[in-house]
């Protein structure tokens, strides 16, 4: 769908931002600190009961890294959502998506793996994709294990998340299976700031995440900024997006990853790929998981999950 004209801020919303003002900009802080936040600034998120919730520890590239399994029951033969948490490549944890995996677990009625993949700036790029990329062909490999159906199998993630799922889906296809049913974007990281977006500039402040606080993460992530040019970095700087598979992406108006994300949508299908853009005009970055708190929340995660169950056969 095209952007439509931007709505006013949800007046929920906006009380929250007025209230934050007063914190220090996460980009004026150290990354212990911001880190030190992590729980506190999701407290408020829903967490609505699942079937069976399980952690597990599974091998990665730099030794054990830890998973969570949340299942809606314990029948046989559910497809599998592989879930990435967002949080700029430096911060957040399974436990601070803990909220929006299980609302996903219900909701989709699917099987969640939440994933603890390496964040910087201890492990910079490739670290974090290279975890992301091993837990899918782990999860494949062993869904059964668990309930899971793996020729049903999703890539989903919220902002950096989405950066690591859509990375993922391209990585698989370029470097060899396993078989990938749909990716679900939530306004998600997808090309550097270099790029130079409008929406860097028109929604960089004063809409919760800023484009300062983007720049820091960035500059976190990667060992030099000129890796922000690859592909593995920035799935917009990709020659090829062919062959990828359906994707459902989410972009919120207050959001300075607006016009990113737009435009991931417009190069996928522009490539022949399936790609449904939903765009929500009266909300900001980081608005899913607020469900009973934002009211356009509920609607997106239904949205979602209703493309997830239908992407992947659920009745």
């Amino acid at each position: 769908m095209e952007r439509q004209e931007a709505m006013p801020l949800d007046p929920v919303i906006r009380a929250m931002l007025d209230k934050a003002a007063a914190l220090p900009p996460m980009h004026a802080q150290t990354v212990e600190a911001v880190r030190g936040g992590d729980l506190a600034r999701y407290a408020l998120v829903q967490r609505p009961e699942v079937g069976h919730v399980e952690d597990r520890t599974v091998p990665g590239p730099r030794g054990d890294m830890k998973i969570r399994i949340y299942r809606p029951d314990l029948r046989d033969g559910r497809p599998v959502v592989l879930y990435f948490h967002g949080g700029g490549f430096v911060i957040c944890s399974i436990d601070t998506h803990d909220g929006i995996c299980r609302q996903i677990c219900r909701r989709a009625q699917a099987i969640v793996v939440s994933v603890d993949y390496a964040l910087a700036p201890e492990h910079k790029f490739p670290a974090g994709t290279d975890d992301c990329l091993a837990a899918a062909r782990w999860v494949a490999e062993h869904a059964a294990e668990f309930g899971g159906d793996p020729t049903r199998l999703a890539l989903a993630g919220d902002s950096s998340g989405g950066n690591m799922a859509a990375v993922t889906a391209i990585r698989i296809r370029d470097e060899g299976g396993p078989d990938v049913a749909a990716q679900l974007l939530i306004y998600p990281v997808t090309d550097h700031y270099s790029a130079g977006s409008a929406s860097y500039v028109e929604r960089g402040t004063g809409c919760g995440l800023t484009s300062e606080t983007m720049k820091w993460f960035w500059g976190h992530y990667l060992n030099d900024q000129s890796e922000g040019a690859h592909p593995y970095v920035s799935p917009n700087r990709s020659q090829n997006l062919k062959s990828l598979p359906p994707a459902y992406i989410v972009t919120a108006e207050y959001d300075p990853l607006r016009d990113e994300g737009e435009d991931y949508a417009r190069r996928l299908r522009d490539a022949g790929v399936d790609a449904t853009h939903i765009h929500y005009g009266d909300v900001h970055h980081g608005f899913m998981p607020w469900v009973g708190i934002i009211g356009r929340s509920e609607e997106a995660l239904d949205a979602a999950c209703g493309w997830l169950r239908d992407r992947l056969n659920i009745d």
